[in-house]
């Protein structure tokens, strides 16, 4: 195992008040974390990062005073005499780090933090001998290599985390990586681990849209140039990909982080041939890298359990007087998650769906080019109504009737949303054939032109375009390697300067024209994650899809779309409207069950519809499940919003007013 980041020094804080080991007393807290992990038979490392110029803190350091794209702040260049400080401070931490219990340390040397700007020109502008030439750039990992070795002697692991392709303008070149991997493993390395990216970079390296081990080749290319084990990473979330990129000598590790949130036992499932159990990672970041970055504890949107598993635990119920007959009507995100966790508990759990199949809103996201992977998460949820008993009734409506001839004690709605059409409000709209729901399109998939307007940029509206720039002859490249490097403009090579390659991205022909429209100003889709939303966004430029905010539907006409933008109106000639603007609840069964004595509860979009957030909906669903037979009517059940997200949030408030 090897820890998230923590900091040798204060500076180093990625946010303020961040994890950090500088003092005996922190070792202390440290043991905390080693001791369970040896109990268990585990051995744990530590990750040493020093955040640099990436700090969301005005005490950031780095080589040169240069602003990071997405920082808040400009860093104070670190003085000749503070970078010797700062590579003792990484002694220092691993030294504490062996005291604590660790039985080694990964040296974060990549992902665009203080380490990956030493070693670049566009980072580092020193004029001593921490800047210049190669040599003296690469003298900063080195170094901290060697006395890192030096402060821990030679029965502890050190690992160092390679960035091995920097994906952004100047970075290392090929012969500058191999050097460098040469002279950490002299300095010191037991290991070295692939890094991909910085965090600044505009391709995306570990969201849903990469290609399952899409960057295993990179870490075969260094195989052979140095005598030490290499560990390969990045979105790899299973274990037949896991084994073949092993059987293809790509590297001689495996490294994954998000598949443990997603399912903890994921090891021990795949040493027992159990596969199918496993809840796979989706690669989705909503509620782990994008929690993180907010300064919210990270979480998993398929496993709500996640990083909460001493104060939220799914335990059988107490007793038989606690058994509950219980109806779930909606087998979406929601009633999946609330029947499965009931019925593993002990309750005797019934789950109506209205149509032939479980999924609900994930049946029309998994058409999306880019979310293929929400095929694994109903994979998971059938495996799991078979293993906890869950009598599953598909192609059956639920009703008040049934409900009383049944004898069910509680009523669980997590019946979703229905999406609001604009027919009734938009002049035209009503009778118009070239005006479609996102439904009509993404669950019914009604014919679709060539020149497309779709309105609102949600995240509904965003996959609806991606659907559409993409057919038989447009594949996604999500599922494809090569189609993913060509798409993005990478150097499958990596033989150009940042592995970016020499031409740029492969201009890419589109399905369709497309026309996205939102009624606010600013940037479209400013809603989308906070990791993943730019990657929305340049996916969609990259197919042509012309984007308009501010403005306002005036009428649909027999060739398009009339609006208003800045006071002027114009028609927009299409030949296919798609409504993306918002969803209602469908709770129309909530007041005859109430009225029927029936103790009902809301869920997911049920409960509240004004975004889809399948994160929100197998939280509430696990969350009341967990403690059904206690809970009353009326209750919501969130996952708690700690202080450190507030403040995140304050101070992102005050610097967009600054």
């Amino acid at each position: 195992m090897v820890t998230g980041g923590i900091s040798p020094n204060r500076a180093g804080w990625v946010y303020p008040f961040a994890a950090k080991l500088t003092t005996k007393a922190e070792v202390e807290l440290h043991r905390d974390v080693t001791a369970p992990v040896h109990a268990a038979g585990g051995k744990i490392a530590m990750q040493i990062l020093h955040a640099g110029r990436y700090a969301y803190h005005p005490l950031g350091v780095a080589p040169s005073n240069v602003k990071a794209p997405i920082g808040w702040f400009t860093p104070r260049a670190l003085s000749t005499e503070e970078v010797y400080d700062t590579v003792e401070d990484y002694a220092r931490a691993a030294t504490l780090a062996r005291e604590a219990g660790y039985d080694g340390v990964e040296i974060m040397g990549s992902e665009g933090y203080l380490i990956n700007q030493f070693i670049v020109e566009r980072t580092n502008k020193r004029t001593d001998e921490w800047g210049g030439s190669y040599e003296n750039r690469m003298r900063f990992p080195t170094e901290i290599v060697r006395r890192v070795r030096q402060a821990v002697g030679d029965d502890f692991i050190i690992m160092y985390r390679l960035s091995m392709l920097d994906l952004v303008e100047g970075g290392s070149v090929w012969p500058e990586i191999v050097q460098l991997a040469k002279a950490v493993e002299g300095a010191g390395a037991d290991i070295i681990n692939t890094g991909i990216g910085w965090h600044e970079a505009r391709i995306p390296t570990i969201a849903t849209c990469v290609p399952r081990g899409g960057f295993a080749w990179v870490t075969k290319k260094l195989k052979g140039e140095v005598g030490i084990p290499l560990c390969t990473t990045n979105r790899i979330n299973d274990p037949t990909v896991a084994e073949q990129i092993l059987n293809d000598d790509c590297a001689d590790m495996i490294s994954m982080a998000r598949p443990f949130l997603a399912d903890p036992y994921f090891v021990k499932k795949a040493m027992e041939g159990r596969e199918l159990d496993i809840n796979t990672c989706i690669g989705c970041n909503q509620a782990c890298l994008d929690h993180t970055f907010k300064g919210k504890r990270a979480s998993c949107l398929v496993n709500p359990l996640a990083c909460y598993e001493s104060e939220f635990r799914i335990t059988p119920i107490a007793g038989p007087s606690d058994k509950r007959r219980i109806a779930v009507i909606g087998a979406g995100p929601a009633g999946l998650a609330a029947s499965t966790t009931a019925a593993e508990r002990g309750h005797d759990v019934v789950l109506f769906e209205a149509s032939g199949e479980i999924g609900g809103q994930f049946n029309m996201a998994k058409t999306i080019p880019g979310k293929e992977e929400f095929y694994e998460t109903l994979r998971y949820f059938n495996r799991r109504i078979e293993q906890t008993g869950v009598d599953l009734r598909l192609n059956t409506r639920a009703d008040v009737a049934t409900m009383k001839s049944e004898a069910f004690d509680a009523v669980i709605l997590a019946t979703g949303v229905e999406p609001r059409t604009l027919r009734d409000s938009l002049p035209g709209a009503a009778d118009s054939p070239i005006f479609l729901s996102y439904v009509d399109v993404l669950a019914k998939n009604a014919p679709v032109g060539k020149n497309v307007v779709v309105i609102g940029a949600g995240g509904i509206g965003f996959d609806v375009c991606e659907r559409l720039v993409h057919n038989e002859e447009h594949p996604a490249s999500s599922v494809d390697v090569d189609t993913f490097l060509k798409e993005w403009g990478v150097d499958g090579s990596n033989e150009g300067r940042g592995g970016l390659a020499p031409n740029g991205a492969e201009e890419l022909e589109p399905a369709r024209q497309i026309t996205l429209l939102q009624r606010k100003s600013g940037k479209l889709g400013a809603g989308l994650g906070k990791t993943t939303g730019w990657i929305h966004r340049q996916q969609l430029k990259k197919k042509g899809v012309n984007m308009m905010g501010g403005v306002k539907y005036l009428s649909v006409e027999p060739d398009g779309l009339r609006i208003e933008v800045k006071g002027e109106e114009r028609t927009l000639k299409c030949d296919t409207i798609v409504v993306c603007a918002g969803q209602s609840p469908k709770r129309e069964l909530e007041k005859p069950l109430a009225e029927a004595g029936f103790d009902v509860f809301k869920i997911g979009g049920a409960e509240k519809a004004a975004e889809l957030d399948a994160k929100r909906a197998i939280d509430q669903g696990t969350r009341l499940a967990a403690q059904i037979e206690h809970a009353t009517t009326g209750q919501v059940f969130n996952a708690p919003v700690g202080l450190t997200e507030r403040l995140m949030e304050g101070a992102e408030k005050l610097l967009k007013v600054a």
